[in-house]
């Protein structure tokens, strides 16, 4: 199957060489071509140029006049899959509180844990479809979707097991991390090591058994987890295969 999108008023995102990253002043690029046209062939881009060289030959074409055309987004760090909302803290961040502040007054990562662990899986799922339809429909082609606000053995997988769902049902590209290591739940507080052991020995080895993420990764702040807690669990992840990430 063949397509050609003509008259595009300016094609987006026309860098012939390839980057692993761009940052710092180089940001501010964002090569265009103006009056372009883009063909593409089994669903992949095949060629694009202005349209003084537009081909002719596509089984589908689509006239773009005056509109633009440019890549989807590739969110690489959500928390798609959650139950209620924090916006009431939003208030105490913008009033100059801390992440660590906040949790201390009860608040943050573990006040939306309890509200994920009250909350049953097929209504996560539900809640969560909406929202991945609403980031597609705003221009999103690809996203990585974390646990972290389940924070017991039961809530993590629960979480995983919802994006393993969305991955199974939906049109764009999903990634699973695992972040059971996003906070410390309250009973652990005076025992942190207790909460690791448990991430590496009772989580870890049932997430990779259910193939259940992509990556692993974890909250390594004051207040938080430590290097030494966060060496041990990326490298327990990395032995069954997960690749690691690190929120620092």
């Amino acid at each position: 199957m063949t397509l050609l999108i003509k008259n595009i008023k300016t094609l987006v995102q026309v860098d012939e060489s390839a980057k692993l990253k761009v940052c710092g002043k180089e940001m501010s690029k964002l090569p265009c071509l103006e009056n372009a046209w883009l063909f593409i062939e089994d669903d992949k881009i095949k060629d694009y140029g202005s349209m003084d060289t537009c081909p002719s030959n596509a089984q589908e074409t689509i006239d773009a006049s005056g509109k633009l055309v440019f890549p989807s987004y590739c969110d690489s760090h959500t928390h798609l899959v959650y139950a209620g909302s924090r916006e009431v803290e939003y208030r105490d961040k913008i009033m100059g509180l801390s992440y660590e502040e906040i949790a201390k007054r009860g608040g943050g990562i573990l006040n939306s844990a309890k509200l994920l662990q009250e909350t049953s899986e097929e209504c996560l799922f539900d809640q969560s479809m909406k929202r991945i339809n609403e980031i597609i429909s705003l221009g999103t082609g690809a996203v990585e979707i974390k646990s972290g606000y389940g924070l017991t053995p039961e809530s993590e997988l629960k979480m995983l097991r919802v994006i393993k769902r969305i991955k199974e049902n939906s049109p764009i590209e999903v990634k699973s991390t695992f972040l059971g290591a996003h906070s410390i739940p309250s009973q652990f507080r005076n025992n942190q090591t207790e909460y690791v052991d448990q991430v590496i020995n009772e989580m870890i080895p049932v997430v990779a058994s259910e193939e259940l993420a992509d990556y692993i990764d974890v909250f390594c702040d004051k207040g938080f987890f430590t290097v030494e807690d966060t060496d041990r669990i990326l490298n327990a992840g990395m032995k069954y295969g997960m690749r690691p990430k690190i929120h620092a």
